[in-house]
Parts: C-alpha cells; structure tokens; sequence
C-alpha cells in the first residue's frame, strides 16, 4: 500500500487563484490566464495517472474564468445595443442634432 500523499497541481492552483482574480482586480487578463492554467492543469493531472489532485481547482478556475468572459462579453453586448438602439431611436425621431 502506497502511503505518499499525492501533490496538488500548481497549475490548479494558480488557475483557482487567477479565476478569482478574474472577478476581482484583473478581469480580463486574470480570466484569460485562469482559462489556459486550468487546461494545461487538468491534462497535467490526467498525464499524472492518479499520481496528482487538483481536478476540482482546475475546473473551478476554468468556470470562473469562463464565466467572466461571458460576463463581459453579454455586458458589452447589451451596452452596444442599448446605446445603438438609443441612436437609432433619436434618428427615427429627428432629434440627431440636424434639426
């Protein structure tokens, strides 16, 4: 029976830390790097063959990180056409500033 504890990833460490990251002070740069840790993470860990822990963390920086990606790009979405049907609204009423 082996009694050495198996090592935690750093890479699912650091992508939990920088998913956190992602929606607290660095959103998108904190994100991104969540998202590519947390891949090379979990394929780290399934090359490990049982040896490595950190699967949940890796997958918890990676949703994290996905999230605030979507986050942002529906927000900018919503941003874009609320101002873009604003505009289209003040034209379709004349009040373009070409009165």
């Amino acid at each position: 029976m082996n009694t050495t504890p198996r090592q935690t990833s750093a890479l699912a460490i650091t992508s939990l830390v920088t998913g956190i990251l992602g929606w607290t002070f660095l959103p998108l740069l904190g994100s991104l790097l969540a998202i590519i840790t947390g891949h090379m993470a979990r394929a780290e860990i399934r090359r490990a063959a049982g040896q490595m822990d950190g699967d949940g963390l890796a997958i918890t920086g990676l949703v994290l990180g996905w999230a605030t990606v979507v986050v942002t790009a529906l927000t900018i979405l919503a941003f874009i056409l609320f101002f873009g049907g604003l505009a289209a609204l003040l034209a379709l009423l004349g009040a373009s500033g070409n009165l």
